[in-house]
């Protein structure tokens, strides 16, 4: 008695031909998976990528604060004074000085 031979490739061709939608919805399940890794990774990029939008805004706002600080320490009236009599020999002139300009 001899057997017939079995062509391997054959049956497995056959069968996975017999239940190909069981086929489609595994290839479908490992797309899906993929993506779903995909789509993770993108989200955890961005997230980080908002974290250091974040960060920024918020070294660049402690930075325009500190601006308004020194603009305003520079234009107090006191300083503005003090810089016109030492470093500019500036001096308030006497009444006397004094000229008023009118216009016709």
């Amino acid at each position: 008695m001899s057997k017939p031979q079995l062509n391997l490739t054959r049956i497995i061709v056959l069968d996975l031909w017999r239940h190909k939608w069981v086929l489609v919805v595994a290839t479908l399940v490992v797309l899906n998976a993929i993506l779903v890794v995909y789509t993770s990774h993108v989200s955890r990029k961005l997230t980080t990528q908002w974290d250091q939008l974040l960060q920024e805004r918020d070294r660049l706002d402690i930075e325009w604060r500190n601006l308004l600080l020194e603009e305003q320490s520079l234009a107090e009236h006191s300083r503005i004074t003090r810089v016109a009599t030492k470093e500019l020999n500036m001096s308030r002139p006497l009444p006397s000085e004094e000229v008023v300009v009118r216009l016709p």
